[in-house]
Formats: structure tokens, C-alpha cells, sequence
């Protein structure tokens, strides 16, 4: 998850709309990597800062190819001191021979035509990842500048390329060992086309760890070169998935001490599947096909399921741990507290939609079902201590849902009998419209009022906190229901949670978190992301959850007023303005502002500055585990995790 300053400026109606000539002018045929350079977010995403490590990411998973093949098995990505990028692997060599139809160089063909590769023709991989195939021509398309050097039977190749074109031909520059085979590629991103254009450590080595974990005995070096930020990682994973869950799992109690594993071969697709319950009351499964996450499931997700569902069922009846009267459990119930990831390697994945965030191959769920039905079975019969662990916990969970869901339909019959069913201490809006609305959460009585009087009532509506927001962390759903600040700002949301959500019953498209600008604030704040990162991650992924800004300061000479809103700011301003005869107050609380400065700086869309929290799918095994550390029982992570991060610390209000 991170939080980003939300901006707005520029002709929206000319932004939305075009221009209004539309002839044969308007019409343009790029050739080439044209189109790459042109349109690059069609190719990468974005050019954000998501983008520029998505150019790793390409080359990279180019490399891990080779290694799914069984011909490589070191993978080095070094950052240099100008932020640049060398990937190394020891694989077989892109390919250096006159590739007939296009009558130029493979390595040439690879780095300069889109869908251009071994993964094309079925016989170079069985089995690949890359986003789309396009990874090194895009790479190459979007840098200053690309070497390439291979090595190859006994010779070393080189060539190089300028923005995704041929600058220095192909070229055998000397000899090397047998042992020395592999590419290696240096780039350096167009800062042009980029956003910004210097890489994060910590961002390469959340992926590359996650790579590392997929691929059985891969290892992968991150170096960074850089002064002052010299540093080294090594990720490197005998057991594969299975060290995945156990890691994943850190910060929370294991209720078994072996992860359960299932692999196998079914329809000629490889499965391996690891999982493991944990004390808390919150599922998260990973699923990946040819190591691409598929945040959105697919038919691997069906078939496991399916198999889990089943199979404990079948268990609990044979074994009387459930008895006759009693419904059998439902997948939810098996799967609270489950950590699984599950990985299928496919000749020829079909994918749902263009993102390949889905996987829609058939076969996929009968060899996930078969493969899991059958070896789970087996797992359970040879351990029924754990069998039995999973299954009461199941049925406790059972349950909690079926008191949840009795409160959940006494909140909905309420709502029914008395028409609009919003909490009585919201403070509305007049507008019906979402796209306009927006609703502020505030802590205490002492912030309503002044955020009462300043708001605007036709768009802006105020919620109050009067209690402790509960630590959804640590809670299953019956305690969740059961809150009175949870379940005000279900009702007042509109959207409903977990699998009863629906955004398009959103009331308010902005959803804006105002705590106070100290430690009980920024606690207040992360208890509020934690329930609607676990109930509600759609608000989240669409941009409409966001963090008000309030001043720690307000500076006052010469009968004009200033704001800071950090430390820096205020040295900025008082160099700027003077600090003979300024008059300096400090914010300690929301409460303290009057209405007029709380509307000016927290209120007002034309002044104010507002954080937007975002997230994505492919943070969501790092957000897992930063929550669980925070939030969780667990004191030792959270230590550790405090220690790790003090340094980043700017402003910390004791």
C-alpha cells in the first residue's frame, strides 16, 4: 500500500475529450518500437515509478524462462551508480544465428520486434512467464541505451542499441569458458519517457524474493552499487512454495508445524500447492501460473476449492467431528486462517481478459482438484492430530458466520423498517450524488464540531469516532458486526463488506480519514486501513480512500496567515518570511483549529492537500505481512519491524 499526494490542474474538458480535428492528419502509422515509445503504458502499465521497475521485471522474467526450462539457475541484477540495470544469468544464451524469415540476427530480432521469442514457437520453452512477450524489445524501446552481451558455446557477442534501436551491429568480441554461457543485459531507462527514474531496493527485492520463492533452487543476487546505499540480498529457496507460506506466516501462531504440500503432473500440467492455518481469522491465498500472479484467481483457484471444501468435509462426517444434525462446513470456514499459495506450470496458458490476472485454462481445475482431493486425503488420514485442529477450528468458525450473519440481517431488516438506516451521528450531505460526495471520518466529539460548521453540506458529510475502532486483525466476523464504529461506517459507506460488498452502492467516492497529526492519530488511522484493507480492498484499488492533511503548524506576521505541515516546511517559512515577530502556534489536535483554519486546511477541495491511499495487486503478500506485524499478537515482529523503519521516521510527535 502506499499514499500519494493527489493533484488536480490542466482543461479537463480537453483532457476528457480531444481535440476536435479528426482527419487523415490525425491518423498515424508507427513502425517499429514506435509504438512503444508513443502509447508506453500500453506496453509496462504506466511510466510511474511502478513502470521503471517494471522494465526489470521483463528482463528478468526472460531470465527465470531459462530457468523453468532447466538451463539456468543464478540470476544477478545489480543497480548501478547512474541507475542502471544489469541482469546476468547463466542460461543457455539468447540465440545469435540468422533467424530466416526476418534475415537479421536472432538477438537483433529479439530486442527490437515485439512478440518476438522462444515462447512463441512451443519448442524454445514449454513453459514461460513475461507479462505479454514483448519484454526485451520493450526494455530495449524504452531506454537511453541497451548493451547486450551473450555468451554462448565458447564466445562472448555483444551488441547495443539507442531508444529500441541498432547502434553498434552484432559482434563476437573474444572467447569464454563453457561455463560462462548465460546473457547479460545493461540498460539505462529514457528519463524522458519516465516519471522518475531512480530505482528502489527495497521495491526489486520484494519481487524478486517472491520469484525466488516460485522457482525451486533458482538463486537470485540483488546488488546495489550505488554511494552510500552499498548493499547486497541473496534469495535463494530449496523449498520452494513451502518456505513461501512459512514466510508469509511470520508474526502469526501456526496451528500446525508443517506446511502441508501436494504436487503433482495432471494433464500435463505441473502443480504444486502449499498451505497452512494460522490463529488469525483471515484467509490469503496466492495463486500463479508459470510464476504470473493471478490476483483474480481463476480455474487453479476453482479446483482447489473444490478439493479443500470436499475433502474436509468427507473427513469430519468419516470421523464424526461433525455430527449428524449439523450443516456441513462451508469453504469460508475451512479456509479461515489459511495461508496457501498455488502454482500450475502450463504449456499454453489461456488467460480471462488482456492483464492475464485470471486464469480461465479448464484443465487447470481438474488437475488442481484431482492432485489436491488426492493427496490431501492421504495427508489427513496419516495425521489426524492436525486433521482434527483444522476442523474445530472450522467449526468455530462456522459458528462466529452464522452469528455474523444474524447480525448482519438484523442491521438489514433495521434499515428496512426505518427507511434510510444511516447511523444517527452522521452528519450527511444533501447531494445524492456520489461522484460528488465525499465523507470525512473524525476522532471524538472535539473534531466535529468545527468540521460541522466548516464543511460544505450539499458534498462533504462528517462521521464521529466515539469509541475505539476495533483491531479487525484480531477479530473474526461476529465481533466485527457487533462494533458500533464498524458498523456505523458499513451503513454509512453503503457497499456492505466482505462477500456481501457492492461498489456500485458507494455513497461517497471519497472516503477521507481525518485523525490528528500525532501517534493516537496515525494509530486511529492504521486501525481504520486495517478494516478497510481486510473487508473492503475495492475502496482501496479504485482511489477512494484517502488521509486529510492537517498543518502542524500556523505561522502568523504581518496579518498573514501561513501553514506547515512538517518540520521542514516551518524552517522553510521562517527563513523565508522572518522569524522576528512571528507568531507561531502548534496544532497538537483537530480540536484546536477553528472552524475558518480547518476549512482552509483540511476541508476546502480548492486548498486543502489530501493523500490518496493505493494499493495493488502485486503488494499484497508485503501488505499482508506489514499488517499481521502491526496489527497482529505477535510483539517480536513488530519490534523488529519498528526497528528496521525508525530511521525513516521524520516526525514523530511524543
Amino acid at each position: 500500500m502506499s499514499i500519494e499526494m493527489e493533484e488536480f490542474g490542466g482543461n479537463e474538458s480537453e483532457f476528457l475529450h480531444g481535440s476536435k480535428e479528426y482527419g487523415a492528419d490525425q491518423i498515424q502509422i508507427l513502425e517499429g518500437l514506435e509504438a512503444v515509445r508513443k502509447r508506453p503504458g500500453m506496453y509496462i502499465g504506466s511510466t510511474s515509478v511502478r513502470g521503471l521497475h517494471h522494465l526489470v521485471y521483463e528482463i528478468v522474467d526472460n531470465s527465470v524462462d531459462e530457468a523453468l526450462a532447466g538451463f539456468c539457475n543464478t540470476i544477478t541484477v545489480k543497480i548501478h551508480q547512474n541507475n542502471s540495470i544489469t541482469v546476468r544469468d547463466n542460461g543457455r544464451g539468447i540465440p545469435v544465428d540468422i533467424q530466416k524469415k526476418a534475415g537479421k540476427s536472432a538477438l537483433e530480432v529479439v530486442f527490437t520486434v515485439l512478440h518476438a521469442g522462444g515462447k512463441f514457437g512451443g519448442a524454445g520453452y514449454k513453459v514461460s512467464g513475461g507479462l505479454h512477450g514483448v519484454g526485451a524489445s520493450v526494455v530495449n524501446a524504452l531506454s537511453e541505451w541497451l548493451d547486450v552481451k551473450v555468451y554462448k558455446e565458447g564466445k562472448i557477442y555483444t551488441m547495443s542499441f539507442a531508444k529500441g534501436k541498432v547502434t553498434k551491429p552484432i559482434e563476437c568480441i573474444g572467447t569464454c569458458s563453457e561455463e560462462e554461457q548465460g546473457t547479460e543485459v545493461h540498460f539505462l531507462p529514457d528519463a524522458s519517457i519516465f516519471e522518475e527514474s531512480v530505482y528502489d531496493f527495497e521495491t526489486l527485492k520484494i519481487r524478486l524474493r517472491e520469484t525466488a520463492f516460485l522457482t525451486k533452487n533458482l538463486k537470485i543476487r540483488l546488488v546495489d552499487e550505488r554511494e552510500g546505499q552499498e548493499k547486497e540480498k541473496e534469495f535463494h529457496y530449496e523449498g520452494g512454495i513451502q518456505e513461501f507460506v512459512t514466510f508469509l506466516n511470520k508474526g502469526k501462531e501456526a496451528l500446525y508445524p508443517d506446511v502441508i504440500y501436494c504436487e503433482g503432473e495432471k494433464e500435463k500440467i505441473l502443480v504444486e500447492v502449499a498451505m497452512q492455518h494460522n490463529d488469525s481469522y483471515t484467509e490469503n491465498i496466492y495463486t500463479f501460473v508459470n510464476n504470473i500472479n493471478t490476483p483474480e484467481g481463476g480455474t487453479h483457484l476453482t479446483g482447489f476449492k473444490n478439493a479443500l471444501t470436499k475433502t474436509f468435509n468427507d473427513y469430519a462426517r468419516q470421523n464424526k467431528l461433525l455430527k449428524d444434525s449439523e450443516a456441513n462446513l462451508s469453504g469460508e470456514d475451512i479456509r479461515e486462517g489459511l495461508t496457501c499459495i498455488i502454482s500450475v506450470k502450463i504449456e499454453d496458458p489461456q488467460f480471462e481478459g488482456q492483464t492475464k490476472q485470471k486464469l480461465g485454462t479448464s484443465e487447470a481445475q481438474v488437475a488442481v482438484q484431482g492432485i489436491v482431493s488426492e493427496q490431501l486425503t492421504y495427508f489427513l488420514e496419516q495425521n489426524p492430530a492436525v486433521a482434527k485442529v483444522i476442523c474445530e477450528k472450522s467449526i468455530l468458525a462456522q459458528r462466529a458466520r452464522a452469528a455474523a450473519r444474524k447480525a448482519r440481517d438484523l442491521t438489514r431488516r433495521k434499515s428496512a423498517l426505518d427507511g434510510v438506516g444511516l447511523p444517527g451521528k452522521l452528519a450527511d450531505c444533501s447531494s445524492k450524488d456520489p461522484e460528488r460526495c465525499e465523507i470525512f471520518i473524525v476522532e471524538g466529539d472535539s473534531a466535529l464540531g468545527p468540521a460541522k460548521e466548516g464543511r460544505n453540506p450539499e458534498t462533504q458529510a462528517v462521521l464521529p469516532l466515539r469509541g475505539k475502532v476495533l483491531n479487525v486483525q484480531k477479530a473474526r466476523l461476529d465481533r466485527i458486526y457487533a462494533n458500533e464504529e464498524i458498523k456505523g461506517m458499513i451503513t454509512a459507506f453503503g457497499t456492505g463488506i466482505h462477500e456481501d460488498f457492492d461498489l456500485s452502492k458507494l455513497r461517497y467516492h471519497k472516503i477521507i480519514i481525518m485523525t490528528d497529526a500525532d501517534v493516537d492519530g496515525a494509530h486511529i488511522s492504521t486501525l481504520m486501513l486495517t478494516f478497510i484493507y481486510n473487508f473492503m480492498p475495492e475502496l482501496i484499488r479504485k482511489g477512494h480512500v484517502y488521509l486529510a492533511q492537517p498543518p502542524l503548524f500556523t505561522i502568523q506576521k504581518n496579518k498573514k496567515h501561513y501553514y506547515a505541515y512538517s518540520d521542514e516546511e516551518y524552517q522553510r517559512i521562517l527563513k523565508e518570511i522572518g522569524s522576528d515577530g512571528a507568531d507561531v502556534s502548534r496544532f497538537k489536535g483537530l480540536g484546536e483549529m477553528n472552524t475558518e483554519e480547518l476549512q482552509e486546511t483540511t476541508l476546502d477541495p480548492e486548498s486543502r492537500t489530501l493523500l490518496r491511499v493505493n494499493m495493488s495487486d502485486e503488494d499484497k503478500a508485503e501488505l499482508d505481512i506489514t499488517f499481521t506485524t502491526l496489527m497482529g499478537d505477535q510483539v517480536e515482529p513488530r519490534r523488529e519491524f519498528i526497528e528496521q523503519n525508525a530511521r525513516y521516521v521524520t516526525n514523530l510527535d511524543i
